[in-house]
């Protein structure tokens, strides 16, 4: 099934406990990246094939986005989050209905602007700790 990457949407909690969830305004892309870091455990046995433990290693989320400021309340927490190191929660939206849920840091925050024209900002997050879709 083909999806709109309009509906690709990036939001904040709110810091409560469920958290609620606000969209990051203004974005024009979003790119999310599942990584995964394998356990080697060939031995002599492998008949000369690497063999991989199913499950073992180190997993992450990163998270990058584009878009124009908009001054919104999720923008302001998010450039907070940055400048203070905090990790919090986030999800990703897809048109499909499907989430991504887990806690981020913000790893890069920039913005842009130049003369008549708008304010833009770019930024990365990388996950701490289990993302679990839904």
């Amino acid at each position: 099934m083909i999806e709109k990457g309009s509906a690709f949407l990036l939001k904040v909690g709110d810091g409560a406990t469920p958290p609620a969830f606000a969209t990051v305004a203004g974005m024009r892309t979003t790119q999310l990246s599942v990584n995964g870091e394998a356990v080697v455990v060939t031995n002599k046995d492998s008949g000369g094939w690497r063999e991989l433990l199913s499950g073992a290693g180190v997993r992450s989320v990163s998270v990058s986005a584009a878009g124009v400021f908009t001054g919104s309340v999720a923008e302001a927490r998010v450039k907070a989050n940055a400048l203070a190191g905090v990790i919090d929660d986030y999800r990703l939206t897809f048109e499909s209905g499907d989430a991504m849920t887990g806690r981020f840091v913000v790893t890069r925050l920039d913005y842009a602007g130049d003369f008549n024209g708008e304010r833009s900002y770019t930024l990365a997050l990388e996950s701490s700790g289990a993302v679990v879709a839904q």
